[in-house]
């Protein structure tokens, strides 16, 4: 397995563990000094993932690009919104997905390259890192949730 599948793999374990260890009534608290809830990290996470590396062949609902993508807030939500515990199952689902593709094609340039983001190497290692700064987010929210209750 390549080196970017390693982290990618570690760093998804890594925000599962974040998750697991919260309190589910915890997810949809925003903590002073914060934009949005952990429930929106979680979609945020997906969304992205899925636009950078499956674009066009995204299999997430429609509706996902309005409660998760960049400048939405918890607080505009209308509609259905999907559960944490639906968002783990995806976000487990998805990097099954990812570690699908062929690792030949790490070094083929996109169609429209984004942010200096040229191969699918590129895209990855962007989700990788995107992935790690929620991560941190995450785990500051559950610390200020967890010492406040």
């Amino acid at each position: 397995m390549s080196y970017i599948k390693n982290q990618l793999k570690m760093t998804r374990s890594s925000l599962i563990k974040e998750i697991d260890e919260l309190s589910p009534e915890f997810m949809d608290i925003q903590p002073t000094g914060f934009n949005n809830t952990i429930h929106w990290h979680l979609g945020h996470v997906l969304c992205v993932a899925d636009k950078f590396l499956f674009g066009k062949s995204s299999n997430l609902p429609e509706n996902y690009g309005q409660l998760f993508g960049y400048g939405s807030k918890p607080s505009d939500w209308t509609g259905n919104v999907p559960s944490t515990e639906t968002l783990k199952q995806q976000l487990q689902e998805q990097l099954d997905r990812i570690l699908e593709i062929p690792e030949e094609t790490y070094k083929d340039k996109v169609e429209t390259p984004f942010m200096g983001m040229e191969t699918v190497e590129d895209f990855i290692s962007t989700v990788v890192l995107h992935e790690t700064n929620h991560i941190g987010q995450i785990h500051a929210m559950k610390l200020l949730i967890q010492s406040s209750n």
